[in-house]
């Protein structure tokens, strides 16, 4: 079955930068387009970016654009979000899952997520 595994969430101050990580199993991985959503205190959970399965291309909402980059490494199975600049609105607990831009509510399998929180 498939499994998500989100890490590398933390403390920042605004203006700092994190890596999460995302490792996958239970699919074919490099056949997967994959996303990144955030769930923000007392929001749904939303979509922020996608990335081709072969890894060239990719999508973000505005709110992320020019600040957040999304990766893969289809040799690991694993899902990157390298988030840089970071704002105090970028409180959220991140997820990772499969598909190109999916409507968070389509999907039934997810992660514990991974913690971000910025504050000074």
């Amino acid at each position: 079955q498939v499994q998500f595994v989100e890490s590398g969430g933390g403390l920042v101050q605004p203006g700092g930068s994190l890596r999460l990580s995302c490792e996958t199993s239970g699919i074919p991985f490099s056949s997967y387009s994959m996303s990144w959503y955030r769930q923000a205190p007392g929001k749904g959970r939303e979509f922020i970016a996608s990335i081709f399965s072969h890894g060239k291309g990719a999508n973000y909402v505005d709110s992320v654009k020019r600040r957040f980059t999304i990766s893969r490494d289809n040799t690991k199975a694993t899902l990157y979000l390298q988030m840089n600049d970071l704002k105090f609105e970028d409180t959220a607990v991140y997820y990772c899952n499969k598909g190109w831009a999916m409507s968070p509510a389509s999907l039934d399998v997810w992660g514990q997520g991974t913690q971000v929180t910025v504050s000074s």
